[in-house]
């Protein structure tokens, strides 16, 4: 979607998820990224929900680094976010960039799963290692962008990143 087809005001009426779905239907496009701040946070929010939950961060590069790094300033660092919330904000990012990703932790795994290996991965990996794909840190992300959507109603323009490629 092109600057010019961007709506100038954003309908903040409403719930968050009712918000979130305006400016997912408005401001985020089918394909590239989005030419308002406020569409390109909640696209960077469900680019990185879909990567983890769909394909195990299997594909992650530094495109999702990326989308991390425009989340965190952008969220954590608007005017009017109060610690506690910025805190959240970053221990949130913080766990969507550090996990082990799965191929990393197949090929570490084969020498401790020689001895004693009872078929059941699950119990043998930590929880904290993998990809995170619960709903919650997400929706709480998305929270965040409302809230950014709910300060910001009128459409800021986002200057295309050359580098992100996702």
């Amino acid at each position: 979607m092109g600057a010019m087809n961007a709506p100038l005001s954003i309908d903040t009426s409403g719930t968050d998820r009712e918000v979130a779905s305006w400016i997912w239907h408005h401001l985020v496009p089918p394909q590239g990224q989005a030419a308002t701040i406020q569409g390109e946070l909640l696209r960077a929010v469900e680019k990185l929900r879909w990567e983890a939950q769909e394909n195990g961060n299997a594909n992650w590069d530094e495109g999702f680094l990326i989308l991390l790094a425009f989340l965190e300033d952008r969220l954590g660092g608007q005017a009017g976010v109060g610690d506690a919330d910025r805190q959240t904000i970053q221990e949130d990012i913080h766990r969507l960039r550090n996990f082990s990703p799965l191929s990393a932790l197949d090929d570490g795994l084969g020498d401790e799963f020689s001895e004693g290996f009872d078929g059941d991965i699950d119990a043998e990996l930590d929880d904290d290692r993998l990809p995170y794909v619960d709903d919650d840190l997400y929706d709480r992300l998305e929270h965040f962008v409302v809230a950014f959507a709910r300060a910001n109603p009128v459409a800021l323009p986002h200057v295309a990143n050359p580098r992100l490629l996702r």
